[in-house]
């Protein structure tokens, strides 16, 4: 297996994009990438900064890294799929990219907590997630999360992830995004 580096990791996402992208994304009726590519998309559209975009467009490459089929979340398991993209993508992009990525199901179980129509939002396959990944916020934990620095950026990103699942909706291809992927990369 080839070292990824700075210089070949975004070739090892887009293959992945490519490669596994037409894979069903739990109970919705988008597939990964479209889901993913949507997602960036709805940033995008909401004039959000590039660090923000890319966040949106690699927020469930950990879906893929840790290689847990979708069947797991299926079965009740929470494959903690956030946070293996984050620690993936550590390395490679600044944490304005890596902390929404990180927390957006912590942002998720935080909105349902503090907003009352939020939960209103969310799909069938997002509730059953949700149940899994520990429901509602309780008041510690909301606490704990709104001292996030990037707070503000994990919240959009969550609602952007509830927006990006229109399997009617077109999108760009990943090699739209490329080049704000590649100027995020840390040298």
């Amino acid at each position: 297996m080839t070292e990824i580096t700075s210089q070949n990791v975004v070739d090892l996402i887009e293959d992945i994009f490519l490669r596994r992208g037409a894979e069903s994304y739990l109970g919705e009726q988008v597939t990964m990438a479209q889901h993913m590519l949507q997602t960036a998309q709805c940033a995008e559209e909401a004039g959000a900064d590039g660090a923000q975009i890319v966040a949106a467009l690699l927020h469930d490459i950990g879906h893929y890294k840790n290689e847990i089929p979708e069947s797991s979340l299926a079965k009740g398991v929470n494959n903690f799929h956030e946070e293996a993209g984050a620690n993936f993508l550590e390395e490679y992009f600044p944490a304005s990219v890596v902390e929404p990525i990180r927390q957006h199901v912590a942002a998720k179980r935080y909105l349902c907590a503090v907003k009352a129509d939020y939960f209103e939002r969310l799909s069938a396959a997002s509730v059953h997630t949700l149940n899994l990944q520990g429901g509602p916020m309780n008041e510690k934990e909301i606490e704990e999360f709104e001292n996030n620095d990037y707070l503000d950026h994990c919240i959009n990103l969550r609602y952007w992830d509830e927006e990006g699942k229109d399997p009617d909706r077109e999108h760009p291809p990943f090699s739209y995004y490329r080049p704000l992927i590649d100027s995020l990369l840390k040298n």
